[in-house]
């Protein structure tokens, strides 16, 4: 049993050798722990400081590109290499390496395949009570749009099986967190949360540059998410909403032709009509879309045969390189 550990790094090297020397060297159940960086177009010595303190892989991206991308990019090296179960964890130590061995343990148990680390969000000083309370709401929103129980949605601190892994996908360019418990959710696979602790604040959090920000990019992933994966109930409930409010101008228009006084309220007729067709419109949109997301699941199950074929003859290769050298 093969554990790679994996940390996005962008111009980490104040602080990446201090993450570095927490992260666990033995895990029972464990056979191999290794770990790997994904340099995300880091402008200072992120790579030699990983390759002095003596991380197995390094993955290089030239320009920066973003979490979501480097999370992905970090799957899939992790894959490559054989990984049973890859451990995503931060390069400022935000979270305490010693409750890695508790993100794995129910995958080692076979009871999940995605384990995500709850962080005491009332406990932790360094949030401002507006974030907390965004957090739990933000992770409530998640809840109802994946049909999950995981309370802490945005943490990065997690851990994947190889399986859970070969089906993930993210399509947005701002973070990996929300849209893949969306997409674990409504594809059904087992996720799990555990209790983790943190630690004190290294340096400040570089994932948006205001609280607004963040909100918004975090409302349009779950938005977006939940529109790919629920299209018809999405645009329907839109579609519904809009069309009732065509009938109840209709009906208002009704009941001044009915006392005699239609004529002064034509606009009402014409409103009415124009939110009508558009309700019908938006349904016919997510009776579309939800064929498209037929096609998108079996594009996805190919995907994933393909990627486990892939994968699984790099990993044989290596194996074979390793008892040759």
């Amino acid at each position: 049993m093969k554990l790679i550990i994996q940390i996005p790094c962008y111009n980490e090297a104040e602080t990446l050798e201090i993450a570095l020397n927490a992260l666990p060297k033995h895990i029972e159940g464990i056979d191999t722990i290794e770990y790997l960086i994904i340099n995300d177009g880091s402008k200072d010595n992120t790579v030699e400081v990983a390759r002095n303190w003596g991380v197995n892989y390094v993955v290089n991206f030239r320009r920066n590109k973003g979490l979501a991308m480097g999370f992905m990019a970090g799957l899939d090296a992790c894959l490559r290499n054989g990984a049973d179960i890859i451990v995503n964890t931060d390069a400022d130590n935000q979270y305490n390496a010693d409750d890695i061995e508790k993100l794995v343990r129910p995958i080692l148990e076979g009871k999940s395949d995605i384990v995500i680390g709850e962080r005491p969000i009332d406990q932790t000083e360094h949030f401002s009570p507006l974030k907390k309370k965004l957090q739990h709401l933000g992770s409530w929103v998640v809840r109802k749009a994946s049909k999950s129980d995981i309370p802490d949605a945005p943490s990065g601190f997690r851990a994947l099986s190889r399986e859970a892994a070969m089906h993930m996908n993210v399509i947005n360019e701002y973070t990996y967190t929300l849209e893949t418990i969306v997409q674990a959710g409504r594809t059904k696979i087992a996720m799990d949360s555990v209790p983790i602790r943190t630690n004190e604040e290294l340096r400040p959090s570089r994932l948006f540059s205001s609280m607004s920000s963040y909100v918004k990019k975090s409302m349009l992933t779950i938005i977006r998410a939940y529109a790919m994966y629920k299209p018809l109930m999405f645009f329907s409930v839109i579609g519904g909403i809009i069309f009732a409010v065509g009938i109840a101008i209709g009906i208002r228009y009704l009941v001044f032709l009915a006392m005699g006084a239609g004529g002064g309220h034509i606009q009402s007729l014409i409103l009415a009509a124009i939110l009508l067709m558009i309700g019908f419109q938006t349904f016919v949109i997510g009776l579309l879309g939800d064929v498209i997301a037929a096609n998108r699941k079996m594009l996805e199950d190919v995907q994933y045969h393909v990627r486990r074929m892939e994968y699984d003859k790099d990993r044989d290769q290596n194996d074979n390189e390793k008892t040759n050298d």
